[in-house]
């Protein structure tokens, strides 16, 4: 499910379930940390990660054990690993990213977005609730008034828009991104360390206020979300009632 390959400084990580949309599920996020890890430990100077096929991620696998608290804590450690390694990450979006997919690309450091791909946040039409983390780094990364539309009006942020605002550093694909990967390669390592820690030390992983914190879990444990979860499986729209 995940593949990593090494061209000099630079290592290639390479989320592959290409019939699932490369949609996350448990075992995918345990290789992703095991080969993040795995390319520091091998002397990586920067890392990309992107999909095969036409899609960068599905976020993760509805099909799957989701919904459990359990999968949130994988999910949530894994993004804490990518944020934290001590390279520069490049995410190479390839295709969609959505959800979990838009939570991996935003813990890395840059964005190569192709001209097609979007990114989103559709939690609401599924009755769930994104953790404080994601909203704060995506109004890093965006904008305030554009993270309330992609938050509460679900809109997709398309790149030509994503590229205006800052979120995608540049266009272009895969290549493109390894590129970029191996000239960042040659720079200062410590130099690029430190930039790491402070343009991510912008608030988003300060403790979330108690309330905050319930107001999302009242999200996960609500008869809304069973309810997102119903019409997904039997292929029609939501009846939400807010309890």
């Amino acid at each position: 499910m995940i593949h990593s390959t090494t061209e000099g400084a630079v290592v290639t990580i390479e989320l592959d379930r290409v019939d699932k949309r490369n949609a996350l599920n448990e075992e995918m996020l345990t290789g992703l940390a095991d080969a993040f890890g795995a390319a520091v430990q091998a002397g990586a100077r920067a890392i990309v990660v992107t999909g095969r096929g036409s899609v960068f991620s599905a976020g993760a696998d509805l099909s799957g054990p989701v919904y459990d608290p359990g999968f949130l804590d994988k999910l949530v450690s894994t993004l804490h690993k990518i944020e934290q390694t001590p390279v520069p990450v490049i995410a190479a979006l390839n295709g969609s990213a959505i959800g979990g997919g838009l939570q991996l690309a935003m813990a890395a450091d840059l964005r190569v977005m192709a001209p097609d791909a979007i990114a989103a946040i559709p939690a609401a039409k599924l009755g769930v609730a994104v953790d404080e983390w994601t909203i704060r780094r995506l109004v890093s990364l965006v904008g305030a008034g554009q993270a309330r539309g992609m938050l509460i009006g679900c809109d997709p942020l398309n790149a030509d828009r994503a590229h205006t605002l800052g979120f995608a550093n540049r266009i272009g694909d895969l290549a493109d991104a390894q590129h970029w990967a191996a000239t960042i390669a040659d720079l200062a390592p410590l130099t690029l360390q430190h930039y790491k820690l402070v343009l991510n030390g912008d608030g988003a992983r300060d403790t979330a206020p108690e309330d905050r914190v319930a107001a999302m879990m009242r999200a996960w444990q609500s008869d809304d979300m069973a309810e997102g979860r119903a019409a997904r499986t039997e292929k029609r729209p939501p009846r939400f009632v807010g309890h």
